[in-house]
């Protein structure tokens, strides 16, 4: 089995289980182990009818490797995935309420975890990104996003600046994140139709992606002078605020 296959932790497990029972295959909890929690995913899975087994610790730790896997991992036959071409659905349903994540290249499975994580909380509508120079969602993202993978609607596609022209078409508005821009994201509102458009760790928005958007906004860093010329958040971080004040204006 490839490790993909594979996810770990008690949390994403429990989620998977929670939300995805269908494609969960096997569930290996450590013998002996006395954690409450790993009791009740036991108890869920045989109630969904998942095959359980108590198995030594060597055993978990060779199957997910380098990751922390808390004494419970589950075996996926295939996770679920979403289509480009069911974001038109999505839109519509959302019935002018749409919020979007769009990350434009993100590379570290953690930052694509945590930014899940967030738009998981915020009830977001969806989540893309671009199937090329992007993380996709594996067994890490999985374990980061505490189960987040399973309950967002995440949608690689192929062509991300066709993607937010489709998107425009839906009448979603597009919001680029970049510090140089001159509107706070705090001054717009985020009620509507709306897409947020972060950038990855290394360069930000690449330039066809900036090109897109209907308008550039910037998260207002007044220490960002005294903390010695911080420029950006980390994107994980810049996601959780921007998605939030979206949320707060909802409320």
């Amino acid at each position: 089995m490839s490790q993909k296959q594979w996810i770990a932790g008690i949390n994403a497990v429990s989620a998977s289980i929670e939300h995805d029972a269908q494609n969960v295959r096997e569930v290996l909890i450590e013998a002996g182990a006395k954690n409450p929690r790993l009791t009740e995913i036991e108890t869920a899975a045989r109630r969904a009818d998942i095959d359980v087994r108590r198995v030594a610790t060597q055993a978990l730790d060779g199957v997910v490797g380098n990751l922390r896997h808390q004494g419970v991992v589950a075996r996926y036959a295939a996770a679920k995935t979403w289509n480009e071409n069911e974001l038109e659905g999505l839109i519509q349903a959302a019935e002018g309420r749409a919020l979007v994540l769009v990350l434009d290249g993100v590379q570290d499975p953690h930052n694509l975890g945590a930014c899940l994580r967030s738009a998981a909380a915020a009830g977001v509508t969806a989540v893309i990104i671009p199937k090329d120079k992007s993380v996709q969602v594996n067994a890490t993202v999985r374990k980061t996003s505490a189960g987040a993978a399973d309950s967002v609607a995440v949608i690689p596609v192929t062509n991300l600046a066709r993607a937010l022209r489709d998107l425009q078409q839906l009448g979603v508005w597009i919001y680029g994140l970049a510090g140089e821009a001159d509107a706070s994201l705090y001054s717009i509102d985020l009620r509507g139709n709306v897409a947020l458009v972060l950038g990855g760790e290394a360069d930000g928005l690449r330039r066809l992606t900036r090109d897109t958007c209907d308008q550039l906004v910037k998260i207002p860093m007044p220490g960002g002078d005294a903390a010695g010329g911080v420029e950006s958040l980390n994107v994980s971080v810049a996601a959780g605020v921007t998605l939030f004040e979206a949320v707060r204006q909802r409320g």
